[in-house]
């Protein structure tokens, strides 16, 4: 009995507490083979950001990318992070995560690309810090 073989992509999930972007590429990351947004299947702004929209968005960018032959799936989650945003994903990631697997793609790696600073430009909030 032969094993089919396991085409392979990968997913980046940009998560903020505004928007998730479900962005689907081949194994190297230089074609898109699939790609939407929490804006993109929900009509309201302040839903964007919900597991709903993040859940929708990845099951559209997963019909995209299974057309083109794509049966695996690696993972890269990424926050806003840098110097000013907040380092963890927002509420679409979980969700997005588990819309892709119960589409029937096969998940491989998951990992964090939120960008860190290495000592970066100065915070903003002036010399007294955020004043609440």
């Amino acid at each position: 009995m032969e094993r089919e073989k396991t085409r392979w992509g990968v997913a980046h999930i940009f998560s903020s507490y505004n928007n998730t972007i479900i962005h689907i590429t081949d194994a190297t990351g230089t074609e898109t083979l699939g790609k939407a947004s929490g804006g993109m299947v929900v009509k309201a702004d302040r839903l964007e950001g919900s597991p709903t929209a993040a859940m929708a968005a990845a099951k559209r960018a997963a019909e995209q990318a299974m057309d083109k032959g794509i049966t695996g799936i690696h993972v890269k989650i990424k926050a806003p992070g840098g110097h000013n945003g907040p380092n963890t994903p927002g509420p679409g990631a979980q969700a997005a995560i588990r819309a892709l697997s119960r589409m029937g793609l096969r998940i491989g790696v998951i990992e964090d690309v939120t960008p860190l600073p290495h000592d970066s430009c100065r915070k903003k909030g002036g010399k007294r810090g955020r004043r609440v």
